[in-house]
């Protein structure tokens, strides 16, 4: 079983930067789960359905983006730890959101929630001056 837990969240200022972190609960230092799982962090806004930001695969080597976030924002995989990190930087109002992390043990990429094993519960990111 995997259990993701999301931190990081807050308030944010227009320009400035967040970072985001997801690690998996239930595993020891023993137990490496992340190199076998494709990670992506998506984030939802009241009443809209979840959108993809960033996926990176088991290996981390390989990673993706939707547009909106290209540039601004970066993912990355620290696999000793069991822990994903999202980097967000020249931050906009229009980011403001629920931000979640999500697993998947098949190997393919994909932008689509659906297609996800895990979730974390998500943290409040709210970008204002």
């Amino acid at each position: 079983q995997v259990q993701l837990v999301e931190s990081g969240g807050g308030l944010g200022q227009p320009g400035g930067s967040l970072r985001l972190a997801c690690v998996d609960s239930t595993r020891t230092n023993s137990e490496l789960t992340m190199s076998g799982l494709t990670m992506a962090w998506f984030r939802q806004e009241p009443g809209r359905e979840r959108d993809f930001l960033a996926g990176i695969n088991r290996s981390g080597a390989i990673t993706y983006y939707a547009d909106s976030v290209k540039g601004r924002f970066t993912i990355s995989k620290d696999t000793p730890k069991n822990t994903v990190y999202l980097q967000m930087n020249s931050l906009k109002r229009e980011d403001t959101a629920v931000y979640h992390c999500a697993a998947k043990i098949d190997p393919t990429y994909s932008r689509s929630p659906n297609d996800y094993d895990y979730w974390g519960q998500g943290t409040q990111v709210t970008v204002s001056s």
